[in-house]
């Protein structure tokens, strides 16, 4: 199978990348941390520092399935400032696989006019970043390419979804319920 890239940034908001990073291998996908500081232990939003699998200069993401980005600010406008990282998000949206972002994040794929006229979510007070969406506040939302998430609480339900779509909704029922999510909610 193909990998899925999660992006980390100085700033990056910790649960919205390690939850993810989590979920995803419980479901034996292949997950591969990315730095995008050209260092690979990148300080968090809540200054921790996380030792990334590879820097973005070392790899040439042919084998891409996903691109996760993960909010937190300053994360996500250091994301959306990256020239090499906006260049492999617009081939991977033209080659028609998926894309998901998380909290702020969803400002990347909407200052690149990617989510004109889609369905999304991002964290209350980022709406206008998404330039054409239709902004619906929910928790969680799928619409054609894009996995897109609320913000922090909302990488649980996001990342089943993701499970469900590459592996099954079988493989993340199992995982969910072997996390006792449904607990919770």
């Amino acid at each position: 199978m193909d990998k899925i890239y999660v992006f980390l940034a100085t700033g990056f908001e910790d649960v919205e990348a390690l939850g993810f990073v989590d979920v995803c291998r419980r479901a034996n996908l292949p997950v591969c941390m990315v730095s995008v500081t050209g260092d690979k232990v990148v300080s968090s939003a809540h200054n921790v520092g996380i030792v990334a699998d590879a820097l973005f200069d070392d790899i040439d993401f042919s084998d891409a399935c996903l691109l996760y980005l993960p909010g937190g600010m300053p994360g996500a406008t250091n994301l959306d400032n990256h020239t090499g990282l906006r260049g492999l998000i617009m081939q991977h949206y033209e080659s028609g696989k998926p894309l998901a972002a998380i909290c702020a994040a969803p400002l990347v794929y909407g200052n690149l006019g990617l989510l004109e006229g889609k369905n999304a979510t991002c964290y209350p007070g980022f709406e206008d970043y998404l330039t054409g969406a239709k902004t619906t506040g929910e928790l969680v939302v799928h619409d054609g390419q894009f996995f897109l998430g609320k913000g922090p609480a909302a990488v649980l339900q996001l990342s089943y979804e993701i499970v469900a779509y590459f592996c099954g909704q079988d493989v993340a029922d199992e995982i969910c319920k072997g996390m006792l999510y449904p607990e919770i909610f």
